[in-house]
């Protein structure tokens, strides 16, 4: 046991999973959290014979307490897709705020480093294109979306304050759309709904005109900029995405040509404050972590698709 320990919440959902994943190929050892509130345990069946791993189901906005040592902190326990913040809005400003709060508190007793997920979302509908770090955000705090927008934004804010007042070791990442194996079908994302619906044969919905844009990143990829950035010396936030933006239309005719299908568009009305265009300026990854993309779209769609497959039929 002379491996680093790291606690990482979150761990049964799609994010948190390839986590776990990417710290134990790094040589730690991982204690993985999650209240399986919209996690799946199935996400890290494949883990549960390693001796690297162990996993305890647990509400992270009630007091967390880690016996012996612990080395770092990643912070992934959310509701991500609005399909659960808005089934789930009390709980989802709970774990941003409390949670946060509380592996704030655990950091700071062990000693150990702390990287939260934060997201784009914090920009909300943005009025500058592509999102730079120094952009503040154009969000509803009392729309639909505005509990996790502000949950996101509140758990940057007691990070920092942490950081600048306790000293505490602290990395902030802002992730944005990411896909691949291991997303849920009905989370309401693009990807998945879109994928789920041309292998069923049913027609793909597009909200608004559909030329609203995206930058879609592989999840490979962004496990290896969090990892970067978990171990570089740098505490304010950094986009970790895909700065290839794309539109909805557009994204759907390529899932379109993956699968043989007869499912067509069809139009619905846009939701309330969604975004009309969302990409990340990653100049401060690329400059001060040596990271980028490195995942073509064509091949994380085929490789997404293919797990998609397999788990629909």
């Amino acid at each position: 046991m002379n491996k680093k320990r790291v606690l990482i919440t979150g761990a049964a959902g799609f994010l948190g999973s390839h986590l776990c994943d990417k710290l134990i190929s790094e040589g730690f050892y991982v204690i993985g959290m999650d209240n399986l509130s919209t996690g799946s345990l199935r996400n890290i069946k494949h883990l549960s014979q390693s001796e690297d791993f162990e996993f305890r189901e647990f509400d992270i906005t009630k007091y967390v307490h880690i016996e012996g040592s612990l080395d770092y902190i990643l912070h992934f326990a959310s509701p991500a897709s609005p399909i659960d913040y808005l089934k789930i809005p009390i709980q989802t400003l709970k774990v941003g705020a409390m949670g946060t709060h509380n592996l704030l508190g655990l950091a700071k007793a062990k000693n150990a480093r702390i990287l939260v997920a934060s997201t784009s979302e914090v920009y909300g509908d943005p009025e500058v294109h592509p999102q730079v770090e120094e952009y503040w955000g154009n969000v509803n705090p009392i729309g639909p979306r505005g509990v996790y927008d502000e949950a996101k934004r509140y758990m940057e804010s007691i990070t920092m304050a942490y950081h600048n007042f306790h000293g505490l070791e602290t990395r902030i990442v802002r992730i944005f759309n990411t896909y691949g194996p291991r997303m849920r079908i009905n989370d309401g994302r693009a990807i998945p709904a879109f994928m789920s619906q041309a292998i069923k044969n049913e027609d793909i919905t597009l909200f608004g005109s559909g030329l609203q844009t995206r930058s879609f990143g592989y999840v490979d990829d962004l496990m290896d900029g969090i990892f970067k950035l978990l171990m570089s010396d740098y505490h304010l936030p950094v986009n970790i995405g895909n700065p290839q933006e794309i539109t909805l239309k557009q994204l759907a005719e390529e899932i379109l040509n993956l699968v043989d299908t007869t499912s067509k568009i069809t139009y619905h009305p846009l939701p309330v404050d969604d975004p009309k265009k969302r990409c990340p300026d990653i100049t401060k990854a690329k400059e001060i972590l040596g990271w980028d993309v490195k995942t073509d779209r064509a091949v994380g769609l085929m490789r997404t698709l293919e797990y998609f497959k397999e788990v629909i039929e």
